[in-house]
């Protein structure tokens, strides 16, 4: 068995190269094996690899990139490997790795180093005032988070937060409880990242999830890829768009930051990738200002409607008559006659782009000759204060020429955790609609409530406010995925009892109530069998597609529970041994909670039977499958979106925050960023070389990177400057380290989403006192 980290490796000392321009390739694939190797041995990782996202295997505990039709026998990524290296690794944290590091040690040292040291063995309790955690058994944390709950003045006074990772079965039975219990606080991963397109989608084509398949975008003849890079956060996209690409599709790729994933492709499964050059993807990369998608996409609608006045081919009227709505308004706004006025307009729009007239007219070019466009997106959209106009904008681009609920065409939110898209099926949302709360209240014969719960920024906000006294999060890293660090915090630290199911340690077990709870949950890898018969679970991944997942792996502890059993021991504990919920039986068998899903959930009639298809089945989507669209007006609506787009001002730059190579979401692998040409560190900012010249920013030098803001400052000291091909005005650092300039109340309207990708930072003189060698 391999040892964790005994010291925390540094990581403000970074080496620096050049960056790449192509990714994956042979170096993927040793890179995975690599990890495989140290954390579980090649013998216990192996087998894993044949398993992971195969019809009968277990779904990636990583990103919710879907599988194909035909899938090949080595299904993953590396990102892929990592997760489950670190999910299956032999390392432990028992009770004597418990025992030897106080709590003030452990929140000494990095997330990384917390999370190199292995897997979660036993419950853990942290008494109030306490040193250490300490053993507990199951029975004895149950009663003490029953007792506590009991103890609260209203069931608003907790929260129960879900990361994406959480099964359809957990899912369900944990938004039960607290529903129960009488409360929808119940905040999640998705109010950080998608929310923004949850809320756009739902307004305009009436359901808040993509339209498209795989098939689609193998089908597509244009497929633009904005605010995203695959190449990190979802390697397994390279193998669809590379699919497409040799069918004739262009891709057209938005990003303040060029991209290897999306320059060219070296892809593992193919001799070619192996051995040879791979795939040029992009055909036309805009290297956009952060934040600046909305007035491009507005300036294309433009475009788009000056061309039908000249070609009505240019938009597709008769799909615009028969199934959207607000047209007439939506082309009065674009489509001012004033030609003084609408020039004006449009220059605006191109300089806050920071695209060249001619680059917008290429794509013009590019969306005008195809019949079939799928746009995808992720986080570079969602985390800006205008990231829901932003969106209903994407949505209104592809309304226009008929381009949802067609083959080869449709909207790509291209989700994070594998079960994120899940989660929010099942119920796991602060605002779930009536129709669900009354299936769920006829179906376990209790009346829901009804009033709103705390989404994540919500429920920070309420932890200081006192208003929260109970947090108990299902997976996840709170403390390290959320905004503005010290605050979030400092409002965990006043919660009475702070509660964590988790496989790993991390940053939130070290950040806690007056009273803390570390209860270790089976992986995706694990073999689930309770009482001796094994169970399995479901996921729905980015395209709407459920199927099952069965562990393969022993567990390393019979301390670890399912997530269903956590949920239902809990359940148990807090209701009494009269409620009439068969928790018990939930817990000893999940196609019992598969049937209760079917009467409650649409979309899943003959749920145990679907789910045991290998392959899995779609959930429906009247859009994609229909052009019905069940918004409020009956049709796909078209919105008004006026131009806006952040601004940085004099010596200031838009800072946005991003993942390395060696990272999914708040999970550090490793401190490279190959692609990017970063080794051996985290701690670095990018800055365009005349940005850096302007403001007197010398490469390998040191500085603060200090956020502005209306109540104070924010500041995160020594990060080495690196001269990098950046969007001008525009930086770039990773997070979490970051998560400390982004203010908790600089949030997106509707969504509430942090403003991650759109930061105002000026640059001070290092202010750390260590020493750059």
């Amino acid at each position: 068995m391999s040892k964790a980290p005994e010291t925390d490796p540094a990581q403000d000392t970074p080496d620096v190269r050049s960056p790449r321009h192509h990714a994956v390739g042979l170096p993927a694939v040793t890179n995975s094996l690599r990890h495989i190797g140290a954390q579980t041995g090649l013998k216990r990782g192996l087998p894993l690899l044949r398993d992971v996202n195969q019809a009968g295997g277990f779904d990636c505990p990583g990103c919710a990139w879907p599988e194909p039709a035909h899938r090949h026998p080595a299904e993953f990524c590396e990102n892929g490997a990592k997760a489950l290296a670190e999910e299956a690794t032999r390392r432990r944290v028992d009770p004597a790795f418990l025992s030897a590091h106080p709590l003030t040690d452990l929140a000494d040292k990095s997330g990384y180093w917390l999370g190199q040291q292995g897997r979660l063995t036993t419950p853990a309790y942290l008494p109030e005032g306490a040193t250490h955690y300490q053993p507990v058994t199951w029975d004895d944390a149950y009663a003490l988070i029953a007792a506590e709950l009991d103890a609260l003045d209203h069931p608003d006074q907790a929260a129960f937060y879900t990361s994406g990772r959480t099964s359809n079965e957990a899912a369900f039975l944990y938004q039960l409880l607290a529903r129960k219990l009488g409360t929808n606080n119940l905040p999640d991963c998705s109010n950080m990242c998608h929310e923004s397109s949850g809320a756009a989608l739902a307004e305009t084509i009436g359901i808040g999830k993509g339209s498209v398949t795989l098939d689609d975008l193998h089908q597509a003849d244009l497929i633009i890829v904005a605010g995203q890079n695959p190449g990190t956060n979802h390697p397994r996209m390279l193998t669809a768009l590379e699919k497409a690409k040799r069918a004739g599709a262009r891709i057209a790729t938005v990003n303040p930051l060029p991209e290897a994933g999306m320059q060219r492709f070296k892809n593992p499964q193919t001799a070619r990738g192996l051995a040879g050059r791979g795939t040029d993807l992009t055909d036309l990369f805009l290297q956009i200002k952060v934040g600046g998608d909305l007035a491009l996409f507005s300036i294309l609608n433009r475009l788009v409607l000056r061309a039908a006045e000249t070609d009505p081919a240019a938009i597709d009227r008769h799909f615009i008559d028969a199934h959207t709505h607000g047209f007439d308004a939506f082309a009065a706004h674009h489509g001012a006659r004033d030609e003084s006025g609408d020039a004006a307009a449009l220059a605006d729009a191109v300089e806050r782009t920071g695209l060249a007239a001619e680059e917008i007219e290429a794509l013009l070019d590019m969306v005008l000759t195809a019949n079939r466009i799928v746009v995808c997106w992720a986080m570079g959209l969602t985390q800006h204060r205008h990231a829901v106009p932003t969106i209903r904008e994407v949505v209104a681009f592809l309304l226009l020429r008929g381009n949802i609920g067609k083959p080869g065409a449709g909207v790509c939110p291209v989700r994070g955790h594998s079960n994120v898209q899940g989660d929010r099926t099942m119920g796991i949302w602060e605002r779930m609609p009536d129709r669900f709360l009354d299936a769920l209240g006829t179906e376990f014969d209790f009346a829901p409530p009804r009033d709103h719960g705390f989404d994540t920024v919500g429920t920070i906000r309420a932890m200081r406010d006192g208003e929260v006294k109970v947090f108990f999060a299902m997976g996840g890293n709170f403390v390290a995925a959320t905004p503005d660090t010290a605050a979030t915090e400092a409002a965990m630290r006043r919660c009475r009892l702070t509660v964590h199911v988790s496989t790993k340690l991390n940053r939130s077990h070290v950040v806690t109530g007056a009273r803390a709870l570390i209860l270790p949950a089976l992986g995706r890898t694990d073999i689930d069998a309770p009482g001796g018969r094994e169970q399995f679970v479901t996921v729905e991944d980015s395209m709407g597609i459920v199927h099952a997942s069965r562990g393969s792996v022993p567990a390393l502890s019979a301390d670890m529970r399912s997530e269903v059993a956590i949920v239902a021991g809990l359940a148990r504990a807090v209701f009494g041994p009269d409620d009439p919920v068969p928790w018990e039986e939930f817990a000893a068998d999940y196609d019992l909670i598969r049937d209760r899903i079917e009467r409650v959930v649409p979309g899943f009639d003959d749920y145990n039977a679907r789910a045991r298809v290998p392959g899995g089945f779609a959930l429906p989507h009247a859009p994609r499958d229909g052009r019905v669209f069940p918004t409020a007006t009956g049709k796909a609506n078209f919105t008004v979106n006026p131009v806006t787009s952040p601004e940085a001002g004099p010596g200031r730059l838009l800072l946005q925050t991003l993942r390395s190579h060696d990272q999914f979401n708040t999970t550090i692998y490793g401190l490279d960023d190959r692609y990017r040409g970063i080794h051996d560190g985290r701690r670095v900012v990018l800055v365009n070389p005349e940005d850096a010249a302007e403001l007197g920013l010398a490469d390998g030098a040191y500085c603060d990177l200090v956020s502005e803001w209306a109540d104070r400052d924010r500041r995160a000291p020594h990060f080495r400057i690196v001269h990098y091909p950046t969007a001008r005005g525009c930086a770039a650092a990773y997070f979490p380290e970051t998560n400390v300039l982004v203010p908790l109340d600089s949030v997106a309207e509707t969504s509430n989403t942090p403003t991650s990708k759109s930061i105002v930072v000026r640059f001070e003189p290092d202010s750390s006192g260590a020493s750059p060698s």
